[in-house]
């Protein structure tokens, strides 16, 4: 197969990347690189990797990215609540109007796979989160991803998952991640501030989340234009639990 992945040299996007490659894919990565590219260098002697400096709000650069693929893995997106508020318009930007971008492009015959956020469902208390609740978001970047969710589906030939959050060494590190954050500042500076010791999070670790991406391409036929939450009841722990 031939495999879009934008956001490619993110932190996701490099596990995924190099898993793609191992199974024999063409990879071609679409990537801005606003959080730099290095964790994508490993990867570049392999033929089968292609790189493409654009960014998924430019429409002319989206359409040339697609040309030839069959697969596109959307990763690329301003990802979490606090980079979000940040910069609202730029979230806005990026995960739903570059999502609408991909849409416009694309020939209906290629296939999206797209990992939103189980943050769409926003404050669950007392049940475990299932597809078939109704997800009410309540920061702007569940509202984003659940509002490109909703354009996908309209759009068809798409397979979306709600993944926990993430953890895990990736080429393209990142320490904001709860997991990853306790683990570094436990070594790095001995003790753990804990607010809200009581509050649940559930986790993925990133490997799982690029072998289920990947999945999704040996499996489409199956899974086509459904949402699959993403990660396993034995990951879902306290904060306090964790630390």
């Amino acid at each position: 197969m031939k495999v879009l992945v934008t956001g490619g040299a993110g932190y996701i996007g490099c596990v995924l990347v190099a898993k793609l490659l191992d199974a024999g894919h063409k990879v071609r990565v679409m990537d801005s690189l606003r959080k730099g590219g290095n964790g994508l260098l490993a990867y570049f002697s392999n033929p089968k990797l292609e790189f493409v400096r654009g960014d998924v709000r430019d429409a002319e650069a989206v359409e040339q990215a697609l040309r030839g693929m069959d697969v596109i893995m959307h990763l690329a997106a301003i990802v979490g609540y606090p980079a979000c508020s940040k910069d609202p318009w730029l979230a806005r930007q990026v995960n739903v109007d570059g999502t609408l971008n991909i849409i416009k492009k694309r020939n209906p015959e290629q296939l999206i796979i797209y990992p939103s956020s189980l943050s769409n469902y926003g404050t669950v208390v007392g049940a475990t989160c299932t597809e078939d609740m109704e997800p009410k978001p309540i920061t702007l970047y569940g509202i984003t991803k659940l509002e490109a969710e909703k354009h996908l589906l309209s759009a068809g030939n798409v397979v979306i998952f709600r993944p926990a959050t993430a953890f895990g060494l990736s080429p393209q590190m990142r320490l904001d991640l709860l997991f990853n954050e306790f683990v570094y500042k436990a070594l790095k500076e001995r003790y753990l501030m804990i607010y809200q010791p009581h509050f649940m999070r559930a986790f993925i670790h990133v490997r799982d989340f690029a072998r289920a991406l990947i999945f999704a391409i040996d499996n489409a036929d199956k899974m086509i234009n459904q949402v699959y939450n993403l990660g396993d009841e034995s990951l879902n722990l306290t904060k306090g639990e964790l630390a």
